[in-house]
């Protein structure tokens, strides 16, 4: 039983992250979540203001095959194509979570309340699908607070710019490097001029750019490892917190620039930077690492529920972590690449290795839906 106290502590944790201008978003999402309540009750006791999905949750939600019978046998006697099937299921969810995001949607003038879906991971390289993809998906999901999840490759900077130029709010993921970011802010800004000289109203269009963090640390962490020396394993768990600590700095000087000004004149509404990846990877960190050292103003942390429930019960949130921090994150991504690991490298590879992981998660919930499919008797190809 929880006491008095303890309850205090918890919602005071992430009380002060929620004031230092964090959004606090759930990455996770599955309809026993949605119809047990439990989304409504992260809602009034974590400060949980938004979800993310991505293909890997779907994966472990619909492949549990838990709560998706009925719609699942129903499919079935329609005959439908297993993508059909898997398109039906997790916009039927993400519409669910959207509903009981709503309120929260209109309370914070449609800042927050949002649930985010991903476009099929299979075309993260095809621009011209992309962009046909996230106009399905936002019209299948039909409500005004979906962010449709486009991936930050070369072919995706394109289908940004498309996307939000239609007036449809966008969570551009997988982003690792500084440079594939400042692209993702310019394709951001493209997208809203082209959706003012529509005629559009900007203040309904709103995006987050999705950072990804314990990626970052993990590989570079390994190859510091095999190095060995003293001078490696000191800057262990410190690379992902520099490259995000000046990705903040990349996006205060972009909407603080002249060509944001202009479209803020017609209540444009800026891309807040979101630190995805927040569930600690390495044992031998604090697992609340990716949330206290990544506060600072107009951001969105999505946690996994495990760091969630960790920031809650111990979370030492002592305000702005971020700011004031750009010279010494520079130091240390510059210590990293004086050992011989090229930051270049690294990033190339994460973002390769994320589309892969998606992509497999993807063909794994096409597979476990196909089985469910043909197991009440209808051919799921």
């Amino acid at each position: 039983m929880i006491t008095v106290t303890e309850a205090t502590a918890t919602a005071g944790a992430l009380r002060r992250l929620s004031e230092a201008g964090v959004s606090i978003w759930l990455d996770d999402l599955s309809r026993r979540r949605i119809e047990s309540g439990n989304l409504a009750e992260l809602i009034e006791t974590k400060h949980v203001v938004g979800v993310t999905t991505n293909p890997s949750i779907f994966q472990a939600a619909i492949g549990s095959g838990e709560g998706y019978e009925e719609q699942l046998a129903d499919l079935a006697t329609r005959g439908v194509t297993v993508d059909e099937a898997v398109r039906m299921m997790t916009t039927a969810d993400v519409r669910a979570a959207a509903d009981v995001l709503r309120p929260v949607y209109e309370a914070t003038g449609g800042r927050d309340g949002r649930v985010s879906i991903e476009v099929d991971p299979r075309l993260a390289h095809d621009t011209a699908a992309t962009v046909a993809e996230a106009r399905q998906l936002a019209w299948l999901v039909d409500r005004p607070n979906v962010m449709i999840k486009i991936p930050a490759t070369k072919a995706g900077l394109p289908a940004i710019t498309e996307v939000i130029g239609a007036g449809i709010s966008v969570n551009v993921t997988l982003i690792f490097s500084l440079d594939r970011y400042r692209e993702v802010m310019d394709a951001y800004l493209t997208g809203l001029e082209k959706a003012q000289a529509a005629g559009l109203d900007l203040s309904d269009i709103h995006s987050v750019a999705s950072f990804f963090v314990s990626r970052v640390d993990s590989e570079i962490d390994k190859r510091l490892t095999l190095l060995g020396t003293d001078e490696a394993l000191a800057l262990k768990g410190k690379a992902a917190l520099a490259n995000a600590r000046l990705a903040y700095e990349a996006y205060e000087n972009v909407f603080a620039g002249d060509r944001f000004t202009a479209l803020a004149g017609a209540r444009a509404n800026t891309q807040r930077p979101l630190w995805a990846s927040t569930g600690v990877k390495d044992p031998a960190f604090r697992d609340t690492l990716y949330v206290e050292e990544l506060v600072a103003p107009g951001t969105v942390n999505t946690m996994p529920e495990a760091t969630l429930n960790a920031a809650a019960d111990h979370g030492d949130v002592q305000g702005d972590t971020v700011t004031g921090g750009y010279a010494q994150a520079r130091a240390d991504l510059a210590a990293v690449e004086r050992l011989g690991i090229s930051y270049d490298e690294v990033v190339e590879q994460l973002e390769q290795e994320g589309v892969a992981k998606f992509e497999v998660a993807w063909q794994d919930l096409l597979d476990a839906v196909t089985k469910s499919l043909d197991s009440k008797g209808v051919d799921g190809e």
